[in-house]
């Protein structure tokens, strides 16, 4: 595993729920990762984030971690949900509630 792969899984499995995202939760860089912010908010679940635009390798690393070509990447208890329109259906489904309300993650403190 690589150094960079490493840190990953590092931050990945240290979090119940992390977003990498372009930009921060207070200031997105993209519409996918603004829109991935606003329904982990809706959700009202803690989550962390990683700004990749603040480090290239995490950015292709990311890529490579988890066989996804884009950004932003849900991942929630260390498995990879998946992109901010995957994040979309799921939670018009309800299913992203469900797999918040099923891993037992952490609400937001207010």
């Amino acid at each position: 595993m690589s150094d960079t792969n490493a840190r990953i899984a590092d931050i990945v499995n240290s979090n119940d729920v992390t977003l990498f995202m372009k930009g921060t939760a207070l200031f997105p860089q993209c519409g996918f990762s603004s829109r991935a912010v606003a329904i982990l908010d809706h959700l009202g679940v803690a989550f962390t984030t990683v700004d990749v635009l603040q480090d290239p390798e995490i950015r292709q690393g990311i890529k490579e971690f988890s066989d996804w070509p884009t950004i932003p990447q849900l991942y929630v208890k260390g498995e990879f949900v998946g992109g901010s329109d995957i994040m979309m259906e799921m939670f018009e489904a309800g299913e992203l509630q469900q797999l918040m309300a099923d891993k037992d993650v952490a609400k937001a403190e207010a």
